[in-house]
Parts: C-alpha cells; structure tokens; sequence
C-alpha cells in the first residue's frame, strides 16, 4: 500500500472532497488524523474508516484552522504523539455567493481566510514538524497537497473572493514549494471543477444548473469526491516523486471546452 506506516493529515475532513480523501488515504495504509471545526461529521468520517479496521487508522481533532491557537495545539498533537508528519492535505474551505460590488468586508475576509489563510497557518505550523522528520529520515515520501479550485484558474460568478481565493492557493503552493523542496518535501494543488459536495449542493438542485455544466464539460457531468480524492493520493504518493510546485486541474475538461 502506497502510505503503509505513513501519517497523514486532512483538513475539512468531515465532508465531501476531505472526507473522500481521508478515506482513501486510510485505505493504503495511513493513519488519518481528521480535522474540522463540526465533531458530528468528523465522527462519521472516522466511523466509516475505522469499521473496516480492527486497528484504528483515524482519529478526530477539533480544530478551526483560520484560528492561529487551534492551529498551534493540532502542531503540538501531532509532534507529541506522532513525532512526525508524511502527508497533509489542506482541504478545508468554504464560500459565499456575491458580486464585487456588494460584497462586505467580513464576507471578503470569511472567505480570504476559509480558503487560503488555513492553508498558510497550517502549512506552516505542519510543515515545520514534516522537515524535522525529513532532517532524520531523508528517503522517505514526504507530501502537502493544497485543494485549490477551477475557480482559481477562471473567475466564477458572484464568487469573486473565492476566485482570488483560489488563485493564491495554486500560487502559494509554488512558493511553498520552493521554500520545501531542499527538504525534499513536494508541495502541489489540485483543482477541482464541479463537483458533488456541500458546497455546490444547492447548485445542483437547480436542473438549469446542472444542465450548463453538462453543456460546458467535456465529460458531460459533474464530478463525485472520490475522483478528486484519487488525484490528491496519486500528488501525495511516491508515485509522483519528481512533481512539485504543479496544479493539477481536475475538472471534467471544463476549461477545454
């Protein structure tokens, strides 16, 4: 299995593309530990991984990762009882749908923050532990996979704080993946298009909706989580060894249409 005796991260783990992915990863073989504001759902998570496993391979931290403090005790769990640190994966997110125009200052900084400040404060809070390790056991895989978004790559309707959101992710990742890769620590994003989650839940209620995105991807639909949870396991394995500082754009062939 490509994480057997690995230690992985996830943020926004309690549902949709974090959820996948913590499972996915869970199954090759890494202790998953979850991280999310909501204990319900991180508690479902775990369920699912760990009902299948007489060895528990996930476990729950409560933890707003815009919060510096949370941040800093999740940097302080994971050293003590890890000591080290294998995968991360920054998935946790969120938006608010309104034009540029109307949008407040606190829905621009919700936004600026759900989305690229968590990815900053975790980043570096984690990436500190992942190099010590790196320092003591040079060999072995070490990887941060950034969720980023279609909509970093083009603008999204009444999404504007999101968009630029997003665009950061994917440029904060080549930053960061400079700042690692003496380390040998790989750093990418993935960008997902439009996908089955609670963020585009109401949206895909709307048949119009649905059948524009049909229209305008190449594929002819929208995307479930477990697609996007196998890129990030593929960008967080061995496998993809020599890639670093990449955005890999998973959206059904939207932007080639």
């Amino acid at each position: 299995m490509r994480f057997s005796q690995s230690i992985a991260v996830v943020t926004g783990a309690g549902s949709g593309i974090g959820r996948a992915s913590a499972i996915r990863l869970a199954n090759e073989g890494a202790k998953v530990i979850l991280v999310g504001r909501t204990r319900v759902k991180l508690e479902k998570t775990a369920e699912e991984i760990n009902r299948t496993s007489k060895i528990p391979l996930a476990e729950i931290f409560t933890a707003d990762c815009t919060d510096t403090e949370d941040v800093a005790e999740l940097a302080e769990y994971v050293q003590v009882q890890y000591g080290d640190l294998h995968v991360l994966v920054n998935n946790a997110g969120g938006s608010r749908h309104s034009r540029i125009l109307e949008i407040t200052e606190q829905d621009w900084d919700y936004v600026q923050d759900a989305n690229l400040k968590s990815v900053f404060l975790v980043s570096k809070a984690l990436g500190k532990i992942m190099i010590e390790g790196a320092q003591h056991e040079e060999q072995r895989s070490r990887a941060i996979v950034n969720v980023a978004s279609l909509s970093g790559h083009q603008a999204g309707v009444e999404i504007p704080h999101y968009s630029a959101a997003k665009a950061g992710v994917i440029n904060f990742t080549r930053s960061l993946a400079l700042e690692l890769a003496p380390f040998g620590i790989r750093v990418n994003s993935v960008s997902p298009g439009f996908v089955e989650t609670p963020l585009t839940e109401k949206g895909l209620k709307n048949d119009r909706f649905v059948r524009a995105i049909q229209r305008n991807t190449a594929l002819q639909r929208v995307g479930n989580p477990e697609e996007i949870a196998s890129v990030i396991a593929f960008a967080a394995s061995p496998e993809a060894s020599y890639m670093t500082g990449a955005d890999l754009l998973v959206d059904g062939g939207w932007l080639i249409k």
